[in-house]
């Protein structure tokens, strides 16, 4: 078979062409970034825009077989016609292969179409470049694929005219229909591929002005000419094309420095199987050792900003980084730095010290000031291109869930009360604020949260009840319940703080505890499992049947133990059942990643799944227990860094 050089191939070897050679062999190379942006499609609505454009355009015809070969003969009988609009269309030059999401031939004028998830104001492409002309990073990848594959057309087929743009989600435009997103149904076929179920008599007074055409000619010239960006490349953009063609086609590696960007590589995994090979490891290997890749490395401290400057030096271990390098100095804040937290993760990689650190009198001052009884509370949200309500704006926040823990002044914590409506078609934001309020509102303590997500999202919901064309009765009273526990967002005027704030214990985290097992990371799902290591007082009580009793109620739970008899101190998370099941959703399941509802976007995607109607009740239920159990467990997770944080500091009034 020929080795076609595709538009996800060539946007990988723009990134990175080492990795071009490693792309497609998951059996030799494995490549978790496959999955992981599977599932973010999924989750934001990629697939259901890519079938909703096909409604700005219909009558078409779709070449949907998999086969390129075939693919080419439908596309070139279709191109006979005089007028056409072809769905997926295939196009070959060389080694050169692409499928157009829309292709749009008028006589001798073809015009191509590049149907994205990402968000747009309007129709402007002054949008895509700086004040100087040049086209701003955050949208040169998408401009490169549409030039990519206007060059393929123009090699293809050279007796046309070709024309091209980017067809976007408009952010500025309001959902004309109630139920759109539920039109479009994301289901698997008998191979277990994603495919999209259209509701009949979907017309344009559904979805009106939603998605964007914006034409982009002149900045694809700007690439092709090299005048895109302030320094001329050494290569041109179809030199460079034809330089990855010929050499995937070769299966040939092309050697690329080292740098920042290998951080992020999907070709970094562990967990390899016999046979397999870490793509990652078999380039720092060139430099490394086995035993020293083993180890640390310098793009793995936390938030280092001259990890560039650091590996052109040739200083590629986590050990090999000095305070120099990291400038550590005290900002004024308390606890530690920034800086100080990176110096502090260095010097104990560097002792071999896998001690937790822990600023017991930072912790103390801190807690001297939280009320109980003390409340922990997590959001889950969605935010998708197709709205699920009329009036709602693209990529608008949904707030489907919560879960709230409380502990009392005398240890005593519960399941105090959870939040789920995945009910199709119910607007569910207004209601599920209501529900928080009247959980949160019986007394003054101290709300805890963890990072920005809540805080973020009672906003954006303040601006809606702001901005509601028919407000709840009750607006007033759930917009002062929003300012009470939150603050403004650092663009919003006025601003406000609330009297209870609430409290970012990721914040905490970053200030007053450090655990090595953490790594360079400081989410929870890294330190819940690095307390459970550290917490003797942890490991006693939850190696206990006790949660989910009279003693520590539970909504979700009965006389669960979180850590084996043994002692063994696993990950809470892992040892949840998975979310999906069998029928119809163990197909949609092979799309969720791990099974695991806690990772980026697979919470979003059940919400999703749950909003279209047809499903069996059974199954229904078993995916809301599901997203019950792992919400639970994120404010669980929450106390238990309360309940060591607090130990550790109880430890200390004792001595």
């Amino acid at each position: 078979m020929t080795r076609y050089l595709t538009k996800s191939r060539f946007k990988i070897a723009r990134e990175c062409p080492t990795k071009l050679f490693y792309t497609g062999k998951p059996n030799v190379y494995p490549d978790k970034k496959g999955e992981d942006s599977f599932l973010q499609a999924l989750a934001n609505g990629g697939y259901q825009v890519g079938e909703l454009a096909k409604h700005y355009f219909p009558g078409g015809f779709e070449v949907n077989t998999s086969d390129n070969a075939q693919a080419l003969l439908e596309t070139a009988k279709l191109l006979q016609k005089e007028d056409v609009v072809i769905y997926e269309a295939a196009l070959q030059h060389g080694y050169l292969f692409i499928r157009v999401d829309i292709l749009v031939k008028k006589a001798n004028v073809i015009h191509l179409l590049e149907v994205k998830a990402k968000s747009a104001a309007g129709f402007d492409a002054q949008q895509f470049v700086t004040g100087r002309g040049y086209i701003q990073s955050k949208w040169r990848t998408y401009l490169e694929d549409i030039a990519f594959q206007k060059n393929v057309i123009l090699c293809a087929l050279p007796d046309n005219h070709i024309t091209a743009a980017l067809m976007l989600v408009d952010k500025q435009a309001q959902c004309p229909s109630q139920g759109l997103n539920q039109k479009f149904r994301v289901v698997a076929n008998e191979d277990h591929r994603l495919t999209i179920e259209v509701a009949q008599n979907v017309g344009a007074e559904d979805f009106g002005n939603l998605l964007t055409e914006i034409p982009v000619d002149h900045l694809i010239e700007q690439i092709y000419n090299g005048t895109s960006q302030a320094s001329a490349p050494s290569v041109s953009f179809r030199d460079e094309i034809d330089f990855f063609a010929q050499s995937y086609e070769a299966d040939r590696k092309i050697p690329t420095a080292i740098s920042t960007q290998c951080k992020s590589c999907e070709f970094r995994v562990s967990n390899i199987e016999l046979g397999q090979i870490s793509g990652f490891d078999e380039c720092w290997g060139e430099r490394l050792s086995a035993e020293e890749l083993s180890q640390p490395l310098v793009i793995d401290v936390w938030s280092l900003r001259n990890t560039g400057s650091l590996i052109e030096q040739g200083r590629l271990l986590l050990t090999d980084v000095t305070e120099e390098d990291l400038n550590v100095r005290d900002d004024g804040g308390a606890g530690l730095s920034s800086s100080q937290r990176q110096n502090l993760q260095v010097r104990k990689c560097r002792e071999n010290d896998d001690t937790p650190y822990i600023d017991v009198d930072g912790l103390q001052a801190e807690m001297s000031t939280w009320t109980f009884p003390l409340h922990f509370i997590d959001f889950e949200t969605s935010t998708i291109a197709i709205p699920f309500h009329k009036d709602q704006r693209p990529y608008e926040q949904i707030a489907f869930q919560f879960s709230h823990h409380t502990i009392t002044a005398d240890g005593q914590m519960a399941h105090a009360d959870e939040y789920l409506n995945a009910i199709p078609g119910e607007f569910p934001n207004f209601d599920f604020v209501r529900a928080l309020k009247t959980a949160l509102e019986k007394d003054e303590g101290t709300i805890f949260r963890y990072a920005a997500h809540e805080n973020t999202v009672l906003a954006q919901i303040l601006q809606q009840l702001d901005e509601s064309p028919s407000p709840p009765t009750d607006a007033d009273e759930l917009k002062d319940f929003i300012r009470t526990i939150t603050h403004s967002p650092s663009a919003v005027r006025p601003s406000w703080r609330g009297d209870r704030d609430m409290v970012d214990l990721a914040r905490i985290v970053k200030r007053y505890y450090y655990s090595p097992l953490m790594g360079g990371s400081n989410s929870l799902k890294y330190v819940l499992p690095a307390i459970l290591n550290n917490s003797s007082f942890l490991q006693d009580k939850y190696s206990q049947p006790i949660y989910g009793t009279q003693e520590i109620p539970s909504r979700n739970f009965t006389s669960r133990r979180w850590l084996d008899t043994n002692n063994e101190k696993t990950d809470p998370y892992n040892s949840l059942p998975p979310v999906f099941e069998d029928t119809e959703a163990e197909r949609y399941r092979k799309y969720m990643l791990d099974d695991d509802i806690q990772q980026g976007g697979a919470a979003l995607s059940a919400y999703g799944y749950l909003q279209f109607t047809e499903m069996h009740q059974e199954e229904r239920k078993r995916i809301e227990a599901a997203l019950l159990r792992y919400c639970e467990l994120d404010t669980l997770a929450m106390v238990m860094l309360y309940e060591m944080l607090s130990d550790e500091v109880q430890k200390r009034v004792a001595r």
